[in-house]
């Protein structure tokens, strides 16, 4: 079938990839406006644009598709599907009518879980057991059309965003595969979605980040890992922010620690500072210190003036 595809970010990759090794035409790719990044804030193109580029597809960025100026390209391309993957723009009805059999989405989720815009972290931040992904075909609401299939996968313990992120675009990509068989096959149709059990997996905002150590460990652990790619958990230690990239939680100690404030250092072992919570002690094993590289834990002590001492030290 002829394909065009919409993606922004690296969890589309796999599944632009399967179809450039599959015996679909690639027709042409959306993905959005080029964005300032790194330091210079220099304008850098999105991952899939590169790869569009590198395999000599056609590329539109249109600022948004609500105008025929900016469906042009996907008009003229003619798609039998257009396969939309963490685009990050809005298709109206008049996008979604271009292609001959719609527009299928690969989302990461178990739907109608976490629609939206955040559901790998909405699940990691939940405790979720299980994710997954779903194919979907497109609608005009938020992520409530009817389903070709779903594949699940389990969220490890020590799973965060970005090997969540892997794991379900490997997921994704092999789905999607079997999706397009389904629709040129035109022998089955997709199902609705449940009438109950649909949560909204909102957007991610950096205020979210900000640890809160009455919480449990297991809440922050969590909370540090959904966050890991963007936009790190972060506290505050001597007035300075401090982001946690890796962390563990420990199994509490309450007759020991129900005196002892939340956030307080209380301890280096196994190369981890423990820090006590509103439930256990979290583990704190790499961190990093504003303007400064990330380190392990005992690297953070070694670099302390004065050093540092355990049941003094405040994490707020």
């Amino acid at each position: 079938m002829r394909i065009a595809f919409a993606g922004t970010p690296a969890f589309a990759l796999p599944p632009l990839a399967a179809l450039a090794s599959s015996p679909h035409q690639v027709v042409g790719v959306l993905t959005q406006p080029d964005r300032p990044a790194g330091r210079g804030r220099k304008l850098t193109p999105s991952i899939i644009k590169e790869f569009a580029a590198g395999h000599g597809y056609e590329v539109s960025q249109p600022l948004t598709l609500r105008t025929e100026e900016g469906r042009e390209s996907l008009r003229r391309w003619q798609p039998d599907v257009l396969v939309v993957v963490a685009y990050g723009l809005i298709l109206p009805v008049e996008a979604l009518s271009i292609p001959q059999h719609g527009c299928i989405n690969v989302h990461a989720s178990l739907l109608p879980r976490w629609r939206g815009a955040a559901p790998i972290q909405r699940a990691i931040l939940e405790g979720d057991a299980e994710t997954g992904v779903t194919l979907m075909q497109m609608d005009v609401g938020l992520d409530t059309g009817p389903m070709w299939l779903q594949r699940r996968v389990i969220i490890d313990d020590q799973d965060d965003a970005i090997s969540l992120q892997n794991k379900l675009g490997a997921l994704g990509a092999e789905a999607l595969l079997e999706t397009l068989d389904l629709v040129a096959a035109g022998q089955v149709q997709p199902i609705a979605q449940p009438s109950v059990g649909a949560t909204y997996a909102r957007k991610i905002d950096k205020s979210e980040a900000r640890i809160d150590w009455q919480q449990s460990a297991v809440e922050i652990d969590r909370r540090i890992r959904a966050f890991k790619a963007w936009p790190v958990a972060e506290t505050v230690w001597r007035d300075e922010i401090v982001r946690i990239h890796r962390a563990y939680p420990l199994v509490a100690d309450t007759n020991a620690e129900s005196s002892v404030t939340p956030g307080t250092w209380i301890a280096a072992a196994d190369g981890a500072l423990q820090i006590v919570c509103g439930k256990g002690r979290l583990a704190v094993i790499e961190l990093q210190r504003s303007g400064k590289r990330s380190v392990t834990a005992a690297e953070f002590l070694n670099g302390i003036p004065g050093g540092f001492t355990a049941g003094t030290e405040q994490f707020s």
